[in-house]
């Protein structure tokens, strides 16, 4: 049986062979440097295109950057008498300087960002910039590592060091427990000062592009705000929560933010660093408010009782705007959206429009600028 099967194998091999032999050579000669290169990179510039939303009502309409129906916030009679703090966390990571190649240096007008970190300062001065611009008596306050050495030549905005692990795999819990620490302090220094000033934690991405204090004004029983969006996994974005200045209202908002401290360090420690406060966020409010899950396909405001905690939900159409990214619908810009959320690869576009926007003075023609960029996914 043994002298049958011999030349068989043979045959097989002979078969084989060139296979084997074709599969070798282009071992050899694939180098994934050179597949890196070829394949599409995304826009170092502005792409611009049709503006979306155009005949649809209540949205901004556009004539290429020219605003069409919308009165620019900066002809309005502004009157924000409650102060606001915006608070948001950042640090610049250690890297190794060979890193800092210059395929990562971006200019936008006439100023070039030649570093990761100067390209991540410049996101952090322009969310500054446009703060200043559309609520020019608030502050900025910068939670941030004690280590932390970047400079912030800014007259509204200051560093609060926060000790703790700002590492990137850390940093979304490192973020909840930084505002803790800053809640926590401005209650013990409440007293003293006798202030009311309402809070604004946010990412350091978006833009702010119409006063925020109608959120103050107009509901006057809230303690803590959030912003929801008809997103079946991830309704609830924790990149804007507002918090009334009271003392009632920060108690409240460290109580909120402590159970959700405890959800993510049980329940979501494994889930990707940028995930996990977001479900832990969601995972309170459905166990104490579960009506609210019927109501984030709505696009109307909405109060809730989350255990004594009073919370008020914004539609993130308005009050955390995304531009859409890859398939699906794309209604346009609400006409009364109040922040433009640069998430992902937008951060280009968002430093493109406040190069647009300082030098025409027009935010409703900026925001026709964003739209007219529609879903395209920049080099950062």
């Amino acid at each position: 049986m043994a002298v049958s099967i011999r030349p068989l194998l043979l045959v097989l091999l002979l078969l084989l062979f060139p296979l084997i032999y074709t599969m070798s050579i282009l071992h050899q000669r694939w180098n994934p440097e050179e597949t890196k290169k070829l394949s599409p990179k995304k826009p170092n510039q502005l792409v611009l295109g049709p503006a979306a939303g155009q005949g649809l009502p209540n949205r901004i309409q556009c004539q290429g950057t020219e605003a069409m129906n919308r009165i620019d916030p900066s002809s309005k009679n502004i009157n924000s008498e409650d102060k606001v703090s915006f608070v948001t966390v950042f640090t610049i990571y250690k890297s190794d300087p060979t890193n800092e190649k210059i395929l990562d240096r971006v200019k936008v007008g006439e100023i070039s960002n030649n570093t990761k970190s100067e390209r991540s300062l410049a996101i952090l001065n322009t969310y500054i910039n446009f703060i200043q611009v559309s609520m020019p008596s608030s502050n900025v306050i910068v939670l941030t590592d004690p280590d932390s050495t970047f400079l912030l030549d800014r007259n509204n905005a200051i560093k609060f060091p926060v000790e703790g692990d700002y590492s990137r795999s850390n940093l979304m819990l490192q973020r909840i427990k930084s505002y803790i620490a800053y809640l926590k302090r401005i209650l013990k220094s409440y007293e003293m000062e006798k202030a009311n000033k309402n809070i604004i934690f946010s990412d350091s991405d978006i833009a702010v592009v119409d006063d925020l204090g109608d959120i103050f004004q107009k509901h006057h029983d809230f303690h803590v705000a959030l912003t929801f969006r008809n997103n079946k996994n991830q309704p609830l974005n924790s990149g804007f929560i507002a918090i009334r200045g009271t003392q009632d209202g920060i108690s409240k908002a460290k109580v909120l933010l402590e159970e959700v401290l405890d959800v993510y360090i049980s329940k979501y420690m494994g889930a990707s660093r940028m995930l996990g406060d977001q479900l832990a966020l969601y995972w309170v409010i459905k166990l104490h408010l579960p009506s609210a899950i019927q109501k984030f396909n709505q696009h109307e405001c909405f109060t809730g009782n989350v255990k004594g905690v009073s919370v008020l939900f914004l539609p993130c159409a308005i009050y955390n705007w995304t531009p859409p990214e890859g398939a699906g619908q794309f209604h346009g810009m609400p006409l009364d959206v109040k922040i433009v959320h640069f998430k992902g690869s937008r951060k280009r576009l968002m430093l493109e429009s406040w190069n647009f926007y300082n030098s025409t003075s027009n935010m409703s023609n900026m925001l026709c600028l964003i739209l007219c960029s529609g879903r395209t996914k920049y080099d950062f």
